[in-house]
């Protein structure tokens, strides 16, 4: 029985775990989507559902033909995806209770429709880990080391230009300013960000493994040169123009100019990575 078919014939008992999982994550996802609207770190999580729903799309002309059925394994992923939930929810640990439903969810297709269809739906299910804000102990954790690098490497490039500078920790001292790189500036922001969209642009556009993992490794120091010129150039335009440079207006402009040039540039550099030829013949097809 195809899947097509199975859901016919099915609908009103399909409906129950659609139901059940509304129930169980009613009290989690509005305080998650609060966070969406209240984090700029987290503003592309209202992106990622609808991106992953294009890749389920995507995927499903081949789904359809597929046949379905039952698989007791998925009771598996269940269970676990419940004992998560269970945690998260005890011990108030926000990562784990949200995580958890992308368990579940997989252990629910698993369950109704077969191990062949889950692994068809792998990417779109996976990519739903975007959307979940990361504990701030992990993201502290990776925010610090990245303000250090930007201070340090804005302020060698602006001693490179003859500007007099001095770095204490995370504040640049300029003569007639003090540029600090707070949480907001370490790239964390678009970093996130650029690898949830550099993850979609891969695997929409591209072929090959290889390509894809290229294009989402290369997010990383894409964000992180991005946002030292960010930083280079407000210490640039500070010394020149006065504080009202590194403030208001211009300093949110500048995050959104710098995030734009560093999403082209990871666009251009999945161009490249379109453009090379591989060596043996048939590798490029591989998914």
């Amino acid at each position: 029985m195809t899947i097509t078919e199975l859901i016919r014939k099915n609908t009103i008992r399909l409906a129950v775990p659609a139901l059940m999982l509304c129930i169980l994550y009613a009290p989690i996802f509005p305080r998650m989507v609060g966070d969406w609207m209240a984090d700029a770190n987290y503003s592309h999580g209202f992106l990622v559902p609808l991106i992953a729903a294009w890749f389920a799309w995507k995927a499903f002309p081949e789904i359809k033909k597929m046949e379905a059925g039952p698989s007791a394994a998925g009771f598996v992923l269940i269970a676990l995806g419940l004992c998560l939930l269970t945690f998260g929810v005890t011990v108030h640990e926000l990562f784990t209770s949200r995580s958890s439903f992308i368990v579940i969810l997989a252990g629910v297709i698993q369950a109704l429709f077969g191990s062949k269809v889950l692994q068809k739906l792998a990417l779109p299910l996976a990519f739903l880990v975007f959307m979940i804000p990361l504990p701030y102990t992990i993201y502290d954790a990776l925010a610090l080391p990245l303000r250090s690098l930007v201070s340090y490497a804005a302020t060698e490039g602006l001693q490179l230009r003859g500007l007099p500078v001095l770095r204490e920790g995370n504040v640049i001292l300029l003569p007639n300013i003090t540029l600090e790189v707070v949480e907001a500036c370490s790239g964390m922001r678009s970093l996130v960000s650029l690898m949830a969209l550099g993850t979609a642009y891969a695997f929409l556009f591209l072929k090959g493994i290889w390509r894809k993992a290229a294009l989402i490794a290369a997010t990383v120091p894409i964000a992180v040169l991005t946002n030292v010129a960010r930083v280079f150039i407000t210490g640039v335009l500070a010394r020149h123009f006065g504080a009202s440079a590194a403030e208001g207006f211009f300093h949110d402009f500048a995050g959104l100019s710098v995030f734009a040039v560093a999403f082209t540039l990871t666009a251009a550099t999945g161009w490249l990575l379109s453009r090379i030829p591989l060596r043996r013949k048939g590798v490029d097809h591989a998914e």
